[in-house]
């Protein structure tokens, strides 16, 4: 692939600048631990605390396999291993960390833990928010969300139980956008963070769910999984930031456009949770160059490295990825993973940009809708800005700010304000 240097440093530059006005400043937000950049990624050998034990030990959904102290300003940290269900609800261990602030809780009542589904942080394993939470990698500008949205909980006395997902950072491809096993990995945070000694954590105590763009779905798929699958967890509300609702709109938004990367994210993530399609035996030579560098990268390189790729290009016989997602078998895998099918039986704030340039504005007002429609206790808004130029990345610092600010309200006791029939 010929590499136009001037033009990813111009776009590196336009992008840092985005991030910058928004308040996202990484080595501000980065945890105080040194950087390690060694972190192996998904084709060299897993670090051993990212090694799960064979066989995975018997134990109940959440059970904490491992874990080990790491540093972390202002909070106790700790890097965890835990039980939790893939796809076909078999066990799987999934890592992450538990974040439990110094300061007091200055709420009344045990002090609360809110799930934090991250944004997309990769494909390759030391793309794992938990390395960064452990000051192992910076990672790249987007860092600056996890971290954002991670201090924004803490600085108001809530603990964070952060999941890194199946497939990453632990052996095996990320299952990146399957509803699934992203909804549970998420609710299994929480009870790992109850479970993990030492910590002073309420065992039945309030919990939220928040995420942003990846773990907005993925913070969706936990509020409708929760009634069934989680039924334990106090679940007192969820913020759902700019999530990928329908993937067949996502993939047609993504296709060709400068944000081409994600859509080879999404397409290793759904083969990884369905092996059975053979995804990339749809894919020319192009293609499948195209599938495995992508499964190496991180966000911010994935954006730069395959701007603009139209699929059609890709695929042997010449049509796009999506005219396949609408044709079976793809069609029914696709389907499985739209948001909006269930009602979720806590609060749902939903905020979404409809300056959005990754993720399509309509099919996240549509997925409140949809929720409406079912009789769920739901708040849209608009994540207007003033700065339309990256908007996706830039609105990310304010959905943090908003996800704890709203957050701390259901646990403080003020009822949650249904906006429904009136977006």
């Amino acid at each position: 692939m010929i590499r136009h240097r001037p033009r990813r440093l111009a776009l590196a530059l336009a992008v840092a600048l985005a991030a910058l006005a928004s308040g996202i400043r990484p080595a501000d937000a980065a945890p105080s631990a040194p950087a390690a950049p060694d972190a192996p990624d998904s084709a060299t050998q897993v670090p051993p605390f990212y090694t799960p034990p064979s066989p995975l030990p018997a134990g109940r959904d959440g059970d904490v396999i491992r874990s080990e102290r790491i540093t972390y300003a202002n909070a106790t940290g700790t890097r965890i291993m835990y039980l939790s269900r893939d796809v076909d609800n078999r066990p799987m261990a999934v890592t992450g960390t538990v974040l439990v602030p110094t300061a007091a809780w200055p709420g009344g009542g045990p002090r609360p833990i809110v799930a934090y589904a991250p944004f997309t942080a990769g494909m390759a394993d030391q793309c794992a928010v938990s390395h960064l939470v452990a000051g192992e990698s910076f990672g790249d500008f987007t860092s600056g969300v996890q971290t954002g949205f991670i201090n924004a909980l803490l600085a108001k006395g809530i603990a964070v139980a952060q999941t890194d997902y199946q497939g990453l950072g632990t052996p095996g491809d990320h299952t990146y956008v399957v509803r699934l096993p992203q909804g549970r990995a998420v609710l299994d945070s929480v009870r790992a963070a109850r479970r993990l000694p030492g910590t002073g954590l309420p065992t039945n105590g309030p919990v939220g769910i928040a995420g942003y763009s990846q773990g907005g779905g993925a913070s969706a798929a936990a509020a409708e999984l929760a009634p069934t699958y989680a039924p334990d967890l106090d679940i007192r509300g969820a913020y759902v930031g700019a999530p990928p609702a329908d993937l067949a709109a996502v993939a047609r938004a993504l296709d060709g456009s400068f944000y081409a990367g994600f859509l080879a994210f999404a397409l290793i993530g759904v083969n990884a949770a369905y092996p059975q399609l053979n995804i990339p035996g749809l894919a020319n030579e192009a293609g499948q160059q195209v599938l495995t560098q992508a499964n190496t990268l991180c966000t911010f390189d994935a954006v730069l490295t395959f701007p603009f790729r139209q699929t059609t290009t890709l695929t042997r016989d010449g049509r796009s990825v999506p005219t396949y997602l609408g044709e079976e078998p793809y069609k029914a895998v696709v389907d499985q993973q739209k948001l909006g099918t269930v009602r979720p039986t806590a609060p749902v704030m939903v905020e979404h940009s409809s300056f959005d340039d990754v993720l399509p504005f309509a099919q996240g007002q549509q997925l409140a809708r949809d929720w409406c429609a079912r009789g769920a206790n739901v708040q849209f808004r608009d994540l207007f800005t003033f700065i339309p130029l990256f908007a996706h990345l830039f609105q990310g610092g304010t959905a943090g700010t908003n996800a704890a600010n709203w957050l701390a309200g259901r646990f403080g006791g003020t009822p949650a304000t249904p906006n429904c029939g009136l977006f």
